[in-house]
């Protein structure tokens, strides 16, 4: 996941798994499902549809 989201941030990571590590720290969650549920509670997705393959 670091990968994806560091090409899409233009950044490396590196960097881009630190941030996801504080994200997760500060909303409390220990893994990518309690901080999907975290975004549902907090508006930050419409939805759970899935995500093509070619854009994960």
């Amino acid at each position: 996941m670091d990968r994806q989201v560091a090409q899409a941030l233009g950044i490396t990571a590196k960097t881009a798994g630190t941030h996801i590590e504080r994200i997760y720290a500060k909303i409390g969650a220990s893994t990518r499902s309690t901080a999907t549920l975290f975004a549902l509670q907090h508006g930050l997705l419409d939805s759970l549809e899935a995500v093509p393959r070619d854009q994960r």
